[in-house]
């Protein structure tokens, strides 16, 4: 590449990774966008426990799908345009949420629950901005300095749901909920417009739009030592052929799945089973969320220096204890407590298994991105209407709490997948397993 080429390198590692994180916390927070307000919704519309976890899980579920197809596309096309799409359409379910509740809401609601359900389609796009955003820090960054902008990128976008699970509440209950919802909505236009200004692709997509080539040592000294492969489909062909991306998946299906499940289904359970108030409950959750959002960033810089082999089984162990103990007990302190060990388990392991997907996966990041993010945070929906349907089964105070036998039970199969890996690692790959393994 020429040095006149070599010039035309727009934008910074640095700033890609703040602009990144700006654009998926303001998608991201669309996990948020039922779940404070679905017991105002149950008693609305009358909804079952069945009904008020889909209303809460469903943003998931295109947040989970789309991941696959978009964190994947940026393979071929970079990080920006998918990322602009995603967070348009999540604005346009914003905009039609605020015409039903304009024109509908307290007491003409009678008969919208699929119309919002469809509208929770919508706004769960910009959820599946995680992958992408993954793929794009990633192209920014050299392998052995991925863990703590990644640790950053994901712990500080996470907090988004749990920020708006606690302001929602708070502000529908002094300025209305049209207002909220439209003050959410002019934030995330704000935000898009940033990001859309400011964001550039990583040194190869810009150097590819402008018709010239580099080698992967040219590359390296914009400190891009990933090398895409260009074709949407071939890197979600390459990783899906890993067997390592299917433990991932499901390590990232309990962790941060059942993160995005329980955001969305704390409130409920809050008010449900130890009758606080929306606010009370809104806080609850945030503290769930910060917690284990923001614990990724430390877990992420520790993952660039301390072997994970044992730390796997140890978070699941975390996972297991604090939703075995809040499934079994009344207490409203114990229950607390056990949140606050799920949270430390699960934003752990957030931060492990995306260290381990440059690892495993190095030649098809955003394919294996798509499949671990999408699929893994699909029990983001899945769980909340399990849970539902539980708590509508079951009888006594702790309908609601049984729910967490569920992610218990994921987190025991999970440390049989970690025993898999392990041993998957030093029989496929001995040379990288001496030492540290991964």
């Amino acid at each position: 590449m020429s040095e006149g080429a070599e010039a035309t390198i727009q934008g910074s590692r640095r700033g890609a990774l703040w602009l990144a994180t700006l654009g998926f916390f303001g998608g991201f927070a669309g996990v948020a966008v039922f779940g404070p307000m679905v017991p105002r919704f149950v008693e609305i519309l009358g909804l079952t426990p069945l009904q008020a976890g889909l209303m809460a899980g469903i943003p998931n579920l295109t947040g989970s799908l789309l991941r696959i197809p978009f964190g994947a596309w940026v393979d071929r096309a970079g990080g920006k345009k998918p990322f602009l799409w995603l967070l348009s359409l999540t604005l346009v379910g914003m905009a039609g949420l605020l015409v039903v509740l304009g024109t509908s809401y307290p007491d003409n609601m009678d008969g919208l629950f699929p119309v919002l359900m469809g509208l929770g389609v919508l706004i769960g796009c910009g959820i599946a901005t995680f992958s992408v955003g993954i793929s794009q820090v990633s192209y920014w960054y050299p392998q052995r300095q991925q863990g703590g902008p990644l640790g950053i990128y994901a712990g500080l976008g996470n907090t988004g749901p749990g920020i708006f699970s606690w302001l929602l509440p708070a502000v529908v209950a002094s300025l209305g909920i049209l207002t909220a919802y439209g003050l959410w909505f002019v934030g995330l236009a704000i935000i898009v417009v940033v990001y859309a200004i400011f964001i550039k692709d990583a040194p190869s997509f810009q150097l590819q739009k402008q018709g010239a080539e580099a080698g992967r040592e040219e590359l390296q000294r914009h400190g891009q030592d990933l090398i895409p492969t260009g074709s949407t489909w071939a890197g979600l062909r390459s990783a899906a052929g890993v067997p390592a991306t299917w433990a991932l998946v499901y390590f990232y299906f309990i962790s941060f799945g059942g993160f995005l499940a329980l955001t969305a289904w704390l409130p409920t359970y809050w008010t449900q089973t130890h009758t606080v108030a929306a606010t009370t409950a809104g806080l609850l959750t945030l503290m769930f969320s910060l917690i284990t959002a923001l614990i990724r960033v430390p877990g992420g810089m520790l993952s660039d220096h301390v072997s994970i082999r044992y730390a796997l089984t140890g978070n699941f162990l975390l996972i297991i204890l604090g939703a075995g103990w809040i499934a079994l007990s009344a207490s409203f302190s114990a229950a607390v407590v056990a949140t606050i060990v799920i949270a430390a388990g699960m934003g752990l392991q957030n931060a492990i298994v995306f260290k381990l997907v440059a690892f495993y996966v190095p030649n098809a990041v955003g394919g294996a991105s798509g499949w671990v993010g999408g699929l893994g945070a699909l029990s983001g929906f899945l769980l909340p209407p399990i849970m539902g349907a539980i708590a509508g089964s079951a009888a006594g105070d702790l309908a609601y709490a049984r729910g967490f036998l569920v992610v218990a039970g994921l987190a025991v199969i999970g440390i049989l997948g970690v025993g898999w890996l392990t041993n998957w690692t030093w029989q496929s790959r001995p040379e990288q397993s001496k030492g540290d393994s991964r």
